[in-house]
């Protein structure tokens, strides 16, 4: 257990989302994130020399990311910063923000900043040389399609392991098609009042277009509106499967930033101290191979189990759902309804930029928790590789 890891109230942004090949499709993914950080501490009247470390979350190839943290502190302003770069696929967020607390914990670092960033859209093609091939013939490797399309342990697509948790566990179509429909009437919550809720958190990103013309992206970009009659009428991914286009997450762009901080330090970078949300505890798991929706459970369990609490005494949980059939099976598992968590929309809906698909999802968990007077927060992520990672935060005594 942590005691002394914070998230200051307010100390944290995440950009919009933005549909795969749209507004951020042709931007470095480290350039844009370091650049959208520095404007959003800019309007906060935050110093980059405030921080004594990054962590930097990236899990698709951008140019000069061999570079890394040490490059995108020195393009966030903070050139006197090191840096690490982590790369744990939709688990990326969760282990920056462990790793940031864990130096904080033990007095390396006194205030973090970690910066998760990632562009889905025009992903890197490697290509491996192959000496012993016909001709000379190269190895080629899509980053994000291939990647999407084979684990190469488990041999299998990523929405193969969703349909095979749902075959093993008897999660219907109607079952996700309900879930996904209710995921996207919560999502609808958050943009209520002129997107009340998001405007506690969203920072605008802007693009140049061209050298005369800029482009600012305020809002998420590529929701689909949902209804249950076209849930009804769309076909599943794979034959015979419970998972439609409608039940699966999308491949976005986009960024977050999130400080970590002393309990002290933490008092000077936040808007209201008695909503500073302590890290408390983290978790890791791994499903049996090919199952990967099924690790959200035993990660969310060793996280409740490390802060010493029960699901229980959780106010607010948020979840990296990128089938439905991750949310059907954790509820059912830990004995929750599955309408009562992921308020205001999940990755599900929004879109996944791999990095910092947990980040946003996290911050959307602290306004929510502040909200509602404080307590305790799960977050809990299946991620590449039929793993899982979850963190628990507290506001308040």
């Amino acid at each position: 257990m942590l005691t002394n890891a914070y998230i200051p109230y307010k100390g944290y942004y995440s950009s919009p989302f933005a549909r795969w090949q749209g507004t951020l499709a042709n931007e470095n993914a480290i350039e844009l994130g370091a650049r959208t950080a520095r404007a959003w501490l800019s309007a906060r009247d935050i110093s980059p020399r405030t921080f004594d470390y990054l962590i930097l979350g990236l899990t698709v190839g951008q140019p000069a990311m061999f570079y890394g943290g040490p490059w995108a502190s020195a393009l966030l302003g903070a050139e006197h910063l090191g840096g690490f770069l982590i790369s744990q696929a939709c688990s990326t967020s969760t282990t920056v923000l462990h790793q940031a607390a864990m130096g904080v914990e033990t007095g390396l670092y006194k205030t973090a900043f970690t910066l998760m960033t990632d562009r889905c859209s025009n992903g890197p093609h490697t290509i491996w040389p192959n000496p012993k091939g016909p001709g000379g013939q190269v190895v080629s490797e899509d980053w994000v399609m291939d990647h999407f399309g084979r684990d190469p342990w488990a041999g299998n697509a990523m929405i193969q392991t969703a349909e095979n948790v749902a075959k093993e566990t008897g999660v219907t179509r109607e079952a996700c098609d309900a879930l996904a429909l209710r995921r996207y009437e919560q999502y609808l919550d958050a943009l209520k009042n002129d997107r009340a809720f998001q405007k506690h958190y969203m920072f605008p990103v802007t693009v140049a277009v061209s050298k005369k013309k800029t482009v600012t992206l305020e809002a998420d970009e590529g929701v689909m509106p949902t209804t249950k009659e076209g849930l009804a009428g769309l076909k599943p991914v794979l034959p015979g499967g419970v998972h439609t286009f409608g039940a699966q997450t999308h491949p976005a762009d986009g960024n977050c930033g999130l400080i970590v901080a002393s309990k002290e330090n933490a008092k000077e970078l936040s808007q209201d101290t008695s909503k500073d949300a302590r890290i408390v505890s983290y978790g890791y798991s791994r499903a049996k191979k090919g199952f990967m929706a099924m690790a959200v459970v035993p990660a969310a369990q060793m996280a409740l189990d490390n802060a010493g609490i029960s699901i229980k005494d959780v106010k607010v949980i948020k979840t990296h759902n990128p089938f439905a059939a991750n949310d059907i099976y954790l509820a059912d598992q830990m004995g929750i309804d599955v309408n009562s968590f992921n308020n205001f929309g999940s990755s599900l809906i929004f879109g996944h930029p791999q990095a910092p698909t947990a980040g946003r999802l996290i911050i959307e968990g602290i306004e929510e928790l502040a909200d509602k007077g404080g307590g305790y927060m799960l977050f809990t992520g299946c991620a590449a590789g039929d793993t899982g990672a979850a963190l628990i935060l507290k506001i308040g005594n």
